[in-house]
């Protein structure tokens, strides 16, 4: 067992620093404008598949998609002839994948250019109208491009913005991004309930609406916290940096150790992301969905997901800041190790009910318990991960490095597109098995590599 050096010392409020639960206050805009802006992306995500397996890649309306045509030779001169659930899947995968690409961009532009306040006052702005033009089948591509530049701008400048609360290595930052992804589930909970069950029932154009509405209410939220947000760093024009914030040769071990950081959380997302591609085909049809005379909406299930994060996040904050203060907190690696063993374990399970039920249509209860395991498992890895990435990353492209964190995601969102085409091709607990194996392979690589990734981040054993 472990514990990191930056959970060592108490946490202490800096001079004037007005708190709330022993956070910034900057900390509840920041969440609060999360809740709503994950409600609208995840919304939007929960209804994207079926949308594109449902109506928009059959005839009479794939053909008014401005550019698609096009867009689907391309993805066949790489894949192949390809049936419609291949290409949702695929399409699915590059969305995901290229927003968790671009924030990479977008934190070097608020590093550089922008600012992390603007940058993200563009990107919430670019991701509403992308959101609204999702109510419409012609601009379907364009409004999957300026999501994909919209969140790039957002994401990683927001999440750097919630580091930034916190001075050297206090340890709250780790609890601040528990918290902060917490208010995420209230959003990731509350969209396939407003959104999914608009789009399912109502209309698919509806529920892309509500996303949009969301977005807006993200943005509010943000500008009446702006002058709560950490001042920007950008440095003056023609200013040389301080000699403090240049990278240098010592850097380069943790820049390594991160790296290696960003193929387990890739590995591992692989079985987090596959839980919005095939598995919601799966459910839609292989999952007895019926409560009593009332037929559950598959996109409802993302919202048990949802209640495991609002539930289980606050617990782990008492649980670890109890352990921080005798000593013995697991360090950011060990609590990720244990993620990847609770996500293989989640998708063995799933592989264990559709084998017993064989052709049979698979009882709920097994799917709550697979929503149950793996949500738990990203409470264990992702925002830890992230945290972590805030506390080590250099300070002269700290906010690069927290966009640089969602190449993890982007190279996991490809792979889990590119694995989605296999639902077809194989049996259902083969298809898990293979994600199960995926999520073991990351805790493996951090067992072998743990002494020298200890090292790295300065990780102290007990």
């Amino acid at each position: 067992m472990a514990v990191a050096a930056d959970t060592l010392d108490a946490p202490t409020p800096q001079a004037g620093e007005r708190a709330v639960l022993g956070h910034p206050i900057g900390l509840s805009y920041l969440a609060s404008m999360e809740a709503f802006e994950r409600f609208s992306f995840y919304g939007m995500q929960a209804l994207l598949v079926l949308y594109m397996t449902s109506q928009l890649l059959h005839r009479g309306h794939v053909e008014h998609v401005a550019g698609f045509a096009a867009f689907r030779a391309g993805l066949e001169r790489v894949f192949g002839p390809m049936r419609p659930q291949q290409v949702a899947s695929e399409v699915f995968g590059l969305y995901a994948g290229l927003c968790s690409l671009t924030p990479v961009f977008g934190g070097l532009a608020g590093d550089q250019w922008l600012g992390q306040k603007r940058a993200v006052l563009l990107g919430g702005a670019m991701m509403a109208a992308g959101h609204f033009l999702m109510a419409f089948e012609g601009p379907f591509l364009l409004a999957l491009v300026l999501l994909i530049v919209g969140c790039g701008l957002l994401k990683g400048n927001i999440s750097a913005q919630v580091g930034a609360l916190y001075a050297g290595a206090d340890r709250r930052r780790t609890d601040a991004f528990q918290l902060f992804y917490m208010a995420a589930n209230v959003g990731v909970f509350t969209a396939p309930l407003v959104c999914g069950t608009l789009g399912e029932t109502v209309g698919w154009h509806w529920g892309f609406g509500a996303a949009g509405v969301g977005m807006l209410i993200s943005l509010a939220i943000y500008l009446a916290g702006y002058r709560r947000m950490p001042p920007d760093t950008l440095p003056k024009r023609g200013e040389r940096r301080p000699e403090q914030a240049r990278l240098t040769a010592a850097d380069l071990p943790v820049l390594a150790a991160m790296g290696v950081i960003l193929v387990v959380v890739a590995l591992f997302w692989i079985a987090n992301g596959e839980v919005l591609n095939a598995y919601m085909i799966w459910a839609r049809a292989h999952l007895d969905r019926q409560i009593g005379g009332f037929t559950l909406p598959v996109t409802w299930l993302q919202s048990a997901s949802a209640i495991v994060g609002i539930c289980l996040a606050p617990v782990l904050v008492g649980l670890w800041s109890g352990q921080a203060k005798r000593g013995r907190e697991p360090s950011a690696l060990g609590k990720m190790t244990t993620g990847c063993g609770l996500a293989a374990a989640a998708y063995g399970l799933l592989a264990l009910a559709c084998a017993v039920s064989g052709a049979g249509q698979v009882p709920l209860a097994w799917a709550l318990a697979f929503h149950l395991v793996v949500q738990s498992a990203y409470l264990f890895v992702y925002p830890v991960g992230m945290a972590l990435f805030s506390r080590v990353a250099p300070p002269a492209i700290n906010a690069l490095m927290i966009g640089v964190y969602f190449l993890s995601v982007f190279a996991g969102s490809l792979l889990v597109g590119w694995v989605g085409q296999f639902y077809e091709r194989m049996t259902a607990p083969g298809f898990w098995l293979l994600h199960s194996a995926a999520a073991g392979g990351a805790g493996l690589i951090l067992l072998i590599l743990w002494g020298p990734l200890s090292r790295a981040f300065m990780v102290k054993p007990i």
